[in-house]
């Protein structure tokens, strides 16, 4: 097969690739947070989406060799931050190993204790409902107790495509220009 350059079923896929791939699918940012003894831990993902409505159930992947994500599954519960257009170097802080995440981010707890950051489009806090492990990542399954309202925040999303932060455009004002 060449679908024009495709990959022929069966060949090895190289991970770059894919991973450059995957690159075109457009994906918001959030930070997936917890409290562990009184103290926020976090990180940057981009693997989130709901699963089911009844009861309320939504999902994000981790790498396997994450040292926070441990953190967060002790306590069997966290938030879920969706990041807006402007909260581009949130998601850079939270992405890095090794530094103190949270230094200069405001934030609240959750009813939970889980932690919300200040000015996201929309947040959520949930139990940890079930955890598979999927190749070189785990897929997390968490149920919503609680979340902002649809009102909490009405700026855009911050989006990830092809390695880079986008924001929307109106496609009206697109076509415009």
């Amino acid at each position: 097969m060449n679908m024009q350059s495709g990959t022929a079923l069966g060949a090895s896929i190289d991970p770059r690739e894919f991973r450059n791939t995957l690159g075109h699918y457009a994906s918001g940012i959030t930070i997936i947070g917890g409290l562990e003894n009184g103290e926020p831990v976090g990180f940057t993902c981009q693997s989130f989406y709901s699963v089911s409505t009844e009861p309320p159930l939504v999902s994000f992947s981790v790498m396997l060799n994450s040292t926070t994500y441990p953190r967060i599954r002790e306590t069997g519960k966290f938030s879920v931050n969706v990041l807006s257009h402007q909260q581009h170097e949130i998601s850079n802080q939270f992405a890095r190993k090794g530094t103190d995440k949270w230094a200069g981010i405001e934030w609240l707890p959750t009813q939970n204790e889980n932690p919300v950051i200040q000015d996201t489009l929309m947040w959520l806090d949930c139990d940890i409902y079930a955890e598979y492990e999927a190749g070189d990542h785990y897929i997390v399954i968490g149920k919503v107790n609680e979340m902002s309202s649809a009102d909490w925040h009405t700026g855009q999303p911050l989006l990830y495509f092809k390695g880079q932060y986008r924001h929307l455009r109106d496609l009206e004002a697109a076509a415009a220009s």
